[in-house]
């Protein structure tokens, strides 16, 4: 009797998940909220009656995934959890939490190999890492193998922007884009028009007030911003936004390519080769990174580096408002809606529909219309940065899963991955989130029309200057160990404790103790497949200075001549 009442419980339960899955469920959805989408209705059924059919045998099933908190994730985690449990059967708690937490979490499971979450939407910073330690399942293997089953026909590898990014050295996809935004420029473009502004500025300065090209006409329009101009229509104005509170976010601030951006760098797309943006030396066709400290080759604490530190420190002291240095990540972006601010060197696109919010929520940077009063641009470059190298910073938050992750629950998390990034959805999301991960959808026509009220974000998604923006890319052997060292070297420089030298010298050599672990490691128990570091002998640094290409010798003049560039007549080159 027991056995049967447990049968009838299971039976009863498994019909009650079931009940909410199928083609009813899924018109639905598709009728009443992905709507625009590259595919028309009938494709979009094909596609949701896919996802049906592969669920079935796992129907009932609860997962949990983790992602960081952006407005992506949040519609993901609300609204698209629901529509994947009434359409397959499937129930998962998309948690969000702050990106240190996530990274934290990631980095447990690595060392631990106890499975905390089913799939993480985990940045492709970490690519370096997971191609290395072979934690994470190699997507290429799985979808042909024992993941075959429940992965999607109409997934379209190719269609995403961001897959080199997730790509290893051995040229396996570990990664699938979810999510992507770049860091770019922002400006107020209806103050930067007026003829008042433009005629004072040429005056003092001797060129265009327009969008810069290098770091010296950024410094230059910040400073005129702030102590020129003053106010604007009664407000007190600044030439600059930034953070520096000391947090994990401050390290991020800057391994996302502000060394390059600077110049420290080497030539080559996504990331420089053989030094990437972060001072690390790998050399071409090799996996094993052999230092960040001038002395063995890397870039770190080199010319280029000690300037951009001293740069950002400098303008966040003399150009932004007061209280930007304990500002972190996410308040110093809101924060321009303020309306007090007229430029942003290092903005991230992430922030645009918080930007594009109406009047009447707070939103000071557009007009009563909703119009914007601001644009994007590209990032401007400092005095060591060379043609073809990166220019800033892309995020690519791609769902990652993990061998300690039991299959049916990878597959469960594998179909929601692919539910959530499927072609039926992605039009939708990307108008919720506006990070693009599609070519069809940023080439979609709803797109086309809405491309005025998002200041630029359009035009720079379909213009050939984004592939240079990028990750962190596969030089960084151990993302987690070495991101979080860091942060408390630029805040010594912020609290004044540490010279722009002193910091990175300190950095650079902290960075190949660690990467000097990480080699004995591989080298008693291959823990990083062969692909550990392999550390150069230290030797005097001017050898490698003297040497072209990165690391770079001091220059006697780091600030050049300002260059800028007209708005509408970079658009039209763009589209060209």
């Amino acid at each position: 009797m027991l056995r049967k009442i447990a049968l009838f419980t299971a039976v009863a339960a498994f019909s009650v998940s079931s009940a909410y899955a199928g083609v009813d469920e899924a018109k639905k959805w598709i009728d009443e909220e992905f709507q625009p989408s590259t595919l028309s209705k009938e494709d979009q059924m094909k596609e949701m009656e896919w996802f049906i059919n592969a669920a079935k045998p796992l129907a009932g099933m609860e997962i949990n995934v983790l992602s960081e908190t952006i407005p992506t994730h949040e519609y993901e985690s609300k609204t698209l959890t629901k529509a994947f449990e009434e359409i397959t059967g499937i129930k998962v708690n998309h948690q969000l939490l702050g990106e240190g937490e996530v990274v934290q979490a990631v980095q447990t499971q690595m060392q631990t190999k106890r499975n905390l979450y089913d799939a993480y939407i985990n940045d492709s910073d970490l690519i370096g890492t997971h191609s290395r330690l072979q934690l994470a399942v190699n997507l290429t293997d799985w979808m042909a193998g024992e993941g075959k089953d429940v992965t999607n026909p109409m997934l379209d590898v190719d269609d995403f922007i961001g897959k080199s990014f997730t790509t290893g050295p051995d040229g396996k996809l570990y990664q699938l884009p979810d999510q992507q935004f770049a860091n770019l420029y922002w400006f107020r473009k209806d103050w930067f028009d007026r003829p008042e502004l433009k005629e004072k500025f040429k005056a003092k300065y001797g060129y265009e007030l327009g969008v810069p090209v290098n770091w010296s006409a950024y410094e230059d329009i910040a400073e005129f911003f702030t102590d020129d101009v003053k106010e604007i229509d009664g407000v007190k104005v600044y030439g600059h936004m930034d953070y520096g509170k000391r947090a994990p976010d401050l390290g991020w601030r800057m391994t996302d390519a502000w060394l390059s951006m600077a110049g420290a760098g080497s030539k080559g797309l996504p990331n420089g080769i053989p030094v990437d943006e972060w001072g690390i030396r790998m050399e071409e066709g090799s996996c094993n990174p052999v230092g960040a400290s001038v002395t063995r080759g890397g870039a770190a604490n080199g010319p280029a580096a000690v300037y951009a530190i001293r740069k950002w420190d400098e303008w966040l002291r003399k150009y932004a408002p007061p209280g930007a240095a304990s500002y972190d990540f996410y308040q110093s972006l809101p924060a321009l809606s303020q309306g007090n601010v007229a430029q942003q060197i290092f903005w991230y696109t992430a922030f645009t529909a918080s930007m594009v919010a109406p009047k009447s929520e707070g939103n000071n940077t557009v007009d009563d219309s909703g119009m914007p009063l601001w644009r994007m641009a590209p990032s401007p470059h400092g005095p060591y940065w060379e043609e073809g190298q990166k220019l800033g910073y892309q995020d690519a938050g791609s769902w990652t899963l993990f061998k300690s992750t039991p299959v049916d629950r990878r597959k469960a998390a594998w179909l929601y991955s692919q539910f959530v990034v499927s072609k039926t959805v992605d039009v939708k999301k990307s108008h919720v989130g506006l990070t693009f991960i599609r070519e069809s959808s940023v080439n979609h026509d709803s797109f086309s029309e809405r491309a005025p009220k998002l200041g630029g974000l359009v035009e720079f998604y379909r213009s050939p200057d984004r592939v240079m923006w990028s990750p962190t890319g596969v030089n960084v052997p151990d993302y987690p160990k070495l991101a979080q060292i860091w942060w408390q070297q630029i805040g010594d420089v912020n609290s004044g404790a540490f010279t722009p030298q002193q910091a990175m010298d300190r950095l650079a050599e902290e960075m190949d103790l660690v990467m000097a672990r990480m080699q004995a490691a591989d080298e008693k128990a291959d823990t990083y497949g062969g692909c550990g570091p392999r550390l150069n002998e230290a030797s005097d640094a001017a050898m490698w200075l003297d040497k072209p290409g990165s690391p770079k010798a001091k220059l006697a003049n780091e600030k050049p001549q300002g260059e800028t560039v007209n708005y509408d007549e970079l658009v039209k080159r763009w589209m060209k």
